[in-house]
């Protein structure tokens, strides 16, 4: 277990942030150890839909060690710190289906799994048998999909994900990865969370958003955030944003989707801050 000093500005999707120590989780008993000791950690994997207030504490990630694809015949082992990417492109190369869904979505597995990530009807739980963490003890231990009620982009998973266990079926599907593409192709390339907000059931966060009157208007001291222009539901960053600035933005919007639509808007985004 080792600590290290993140630049969030640098290392989140969204470019927002202070410098913050995080612990680095090198093994299932250095977690152990961190639920004896940290009142609450809180996991930050890749930080592509994360938001952390300058005064975090108790931040934690896992280590280089989790970065892996263990092929165990029946099923894959993948480490919760490995790229959606290098899963993608192992699964192409194998010829696995039900991994199409990783191409272009950023991530670790880790994340991909908690946030249930998807487009569409197409879900990563479709092909996940379970998670190896901690439950009772400190040795990892396997948890089934079944009990992790993942559902639109959430689960009730609260503990550090070290891997996942996938399914392995034969016949990667080439013709989705062009859909894929496409659907993703009207997203900003801006820094943003992806998605701000969840959408609502039966309607759009980013036609709400744009209805209220927020897309494309410049906030912030240096109005250098905004829900974008190309997708309303993408907060963007163009410039020096700050997290308080990004917090007034995504209440604002909440209040005129109540105000206006009488819709509670939901964050797909994940909010850190200090105690």
């Amino acid at each position: 277990m080792q600590k290290k000093q993140i630049d969030f500005s640098k290392y989140t999707s969204i470019k927002i942030g202070s410098i913050n120590e995080v612990t680095i989780i090198e093994s299932p008993l250095d977690y152990y150890e961190i639920l004896n000791t940290y009142k609450t950690p809180k996991i930050i994997g890749f930080a592509n839909n994360l938001l952390v207030a300058p005064n975090t504490n108790e931040l934690i990630k896992l280590g280089n060690e989790f970065d892996y694809i263990k092929d165990c015949e029946d099923y894959l082992e993948v480490g919760a710190n490995t790229k959606s990417g290098r899963l993608f492109s192992y699964a192409k190369k194998n010829n696995l289906s039900g991994f199409e869904i990783l191409c272009g979505l950023p991530g670790s597995i880790g994340g991909i799994i908690k946030m249930n990530a998807g487009l569409k009807e197409y879900e990563i739980k479709k092909n996940l048998l379970g998670i190896l963490s901690i439950k009772d003890s400190r040795k990892l231990e396997f948890i089934d999909s079944k009990l992790l009620n993942l559902g639109y982009r959430t689960s009730n998973i609260n503990s550090l994900i070290f891997a996942g266990i996938f399914k392995k079926e034969v016949g990667f599907n080439e013709s989705l990865v062009p859909l894929f593409r496409q659907m993703r192709s009207n997203q900003p390339k801006e820094p943003s969370f992806g998605s701000c907000f969840k959408n609502p059931p039966n309607n759009f966060a980013g036609k709400i958003i744009e209805e209220c009157g927020l897309k494309g208007i410049g906030f912030g001291k240096n109005k250098s955030l905004m829900f974008s222009p190309k997708h309303a539901n993408f907060l963007i960053n163009l410039g020096d944003s700050s997290f308080f600035d990004a917090i007034e933005l995504i209440s604002l919007a909440k209040q005129k989707a109540l105000e206006i639509h009488k819709i509670q808007l939901q964050e797909e985004v994940q909010i850190l801050q200090g105690e």
